[in-house]
């Protein structure tokens, strides 16, 4: 007997129009931006309301959607501000907003026909929780980071609304943005969008005497970053709704290369369940374009030391995006590529895509816009031309071949 899988959303993060279009095309079903009020991310681009409005239009157009993030805790001088806001969301067709205030989603219930998901910041965990958000009229609850497996298991089977979980990013080491510290210490409100992740400084460690305790590097407590790859078919088997990916903040490469790696597993799993492999390489694919470790958290009941850097970490700046393709010639199958690092003759590269294969590839001529040959591509956003046998497309992105 075949066995019937239901195909989770894939979500991405958008800071702007660029990334937008970029998690869309590379496969994400829908994005969550951030306007340019009452959102959670202080220090990102942001969306204008003509740029909320294109970006409909561009997800409209794919069949796919975009959710406007509305969760900040509000103040009392922000709530008429925000409901001429809310109508503009409306009026525009966004799909959903995502509310961690109760007041928002008064207001949105109140003045327009929102869809209103209930954020992260809520730290939602139990049955009881979802059930009194489902009455309230959410029709999707985004889970806190510190649910586990058996938890959503429960959460299904007693409560019918739609589960969005985390699958990929940073984590908090407190209940996801309930931390103080980035107030206390710098002045900057972790519920305003202003979290300066103080837990990611390095800190003197005392002992009850007031003296140093030293280790091997200074003592931190941040933790390392959420990764479900090995256990999207639970996930899915589980029946959650929506797979959600965090990094409004990262790059267009970080986008493609975790929307393209999640995609590929959720539609290797959906499309063949019974035969399914877990393959070990977008696992490295994964590491690669990361400057930090990544576990489960607490998905599988594992919550220990191997979950939080203890000792000091490096974040080294990836290295492995080297260029853009921005228009392929078939019949000399030159490729023009728009550089982002130094690359060179004899570098190994892979050429990756939405609905493409990996392109190996080892670059054997490079040409430059007077169509001078070249050894090294080492200027900022150089124009350059390789040969590549197998067509490749715009948007089409050029990374390290890792061993």
């Amino acid at each position: 007997m075949n066995k019937i899988i239901k195909k989770p959303e894939l979500l991405a993060p958008a800071g702007d129009i660029e990334r937008l279009k970029i998690a869309l095309l590379y496969g994400a079903d829908a994005v969550y931006i951030g306007g340019s009020m009452f959102g959670l991310r202080a220090n990102a681009i942001n969306f204008s309301i003509d740029e909320i409005k294109e970006s409909v239009t561009f997800a409209h157009d794919l069949g796919k959607k975009v959710y406007v993030t509305v969760n900040i805790i509000l103040h009392n001088e922000e709530i008429d501000l925000l409901v001429d806001y809310l109508k503009e969301l409306d009026r525009i067709g966004v799909d959903a907003i995502i509310i961690s205030d109760p007041t928002v989603l008064s207001l949105a219930k109140k003045h327009t026909n929102l869809e209103i998901h209930i954020s992260t910041q809520q730290s939602t965990l139990n049955y009881e929780a979802m059930q009194f958000w489902k009455s309230e009229g959410a029709t999707r609850v985004v889970m806190g980071r510190e649910v586990t497996k058996d938890e959503l298991i429960e959460i299904k089977n007693k409560v019918d609304i739609e589960i969005e979980c985390f699958i990929h990013g940073a984590m908090c080491a407190s209940y996801s943005g309930r931390c103080v510290l980035s107030n206390f210490l710098t002045n900057r409100d972790s519920n305003r969008g202003g979290c300066s992740q103080i837990c990611r400084w390095d800190f003197d460690l005392l002992d009850e005497h007031q003296k140093p305790l030293r280790g091997e590097k200074e003592f931190t407590f941040c933790t390392k970053d959420l990764s479900m790859l090995k256990y999207i078919p639970d996930m899915i088997d589980i029946g959650i709704s929506s797979l959600k990916i965090e990094g409004r903040m990262r790059s267009i490469y970080y986008i493609a290369t975790i929307v393209d790696t999640y995609r590929r597993v959720i539609d290797e799993y959906c499309n063949d369940p019974v035969n399914y492999s877990y393959n070990e390489k977008y696992e490295k694919i994964l590491r690669n374009c990361a400057n930090r470790d990544s576990v489960p958290q607490f998905f599988n009941n594992i919550y220990d030391c191997r979950c939080q850097y203890y000792n000091g970490r490096e974040e080294v700046s990836n290295q492995d995006f080297l260029g853009i393709v921005l228009a392929y010639d078939k019949n000399t199958k030159l490729a023009t590529i728009e550089q982002r690092n130094y690359f060179k003759v004899g570098d190994e590269i892979e050429i990756f895509g939405p609905n493409m294969n990996i392109i190996d590839l080892i670059i054997n001529n490079i040409w430059d816009e007077n169509n001078q040959e070249i050894d090294i591509v080492r200027h900022p956003r150089q124009r350059v031309k390789i040969k590549i046998e197998d067509e490749v497309y715009p948007n089409n992105l050029i990374r390290v071949k890792k061993s």
